[in-house]
């Protein structure tokens, strides 16, 4: 099963969701029940956070001095029978302002999907790698919300 540590470090994510832990164990029961994710012993640590915050670890680990929405930090460690893949931090004042044209929770998904894919080898430095790394991100959204439409994913 895939399993994520929920740390909320910035409580302006409750004004969205009541229980983070509760969402992300949700949807990955989801996903855990899926073919290409079944009987995958993972687990991950989700930092919800701020942009500010989001500005710092982008300037310290990839030399950009701006927020950003979300960064991941790979590690896959192994942990007894579990592979542990990494870390993925998520600011909530992106996802905010980009849910005035969706939703926030579709936003959310977006985003830590798309954490998740780089956490378990996936990228997008090239045209080719950004085409498998969309195609699996509206993989994943369409087990969450079924017939996402792939033009604005």
């Amino acid at each position: 099963m895939i399993k994520a540590n929920v740390i909320l470090e910035n409580s302006i994510w409750k004004k969205k969701i009541k229980n983070p832990k509760i969402y992300f164990n949700n949807k990955l029961k989801i996903l855990s029940k899926k073919k290409y994710f079944k009987n995958k012993n993972q687990e991950f640590t989700i930092l919800l956070t701020n942009s500010h915050k989001m500005k710092k670890l982008n300037c310290k680990f990839r030399n950009k001095n701006k927020p950003t929405d979300v960064l991941s930090f790979p590690i896959n460690y192994k942990i007894m029978n579990n592979l542990y893949l990494g870390d993925i931090a998520v600011s909530y004042e992106i996802i905010n302002k980009r849910s005035n044209h969706s939703s926030f929770f579709l936003e959310l998904d977006k985003i830590w999907i798309h954490g998740y894919l780089h956490l378990i080898g996936y990228n997008h430095e090239k045209l080719t790698d950004y085409k498998k790394m969309s195609k699996k991100e509206n993989l994943i959204l369409n087990y969450f919300y079924k017939k996402i439409d792939t033009k604005t994913t």
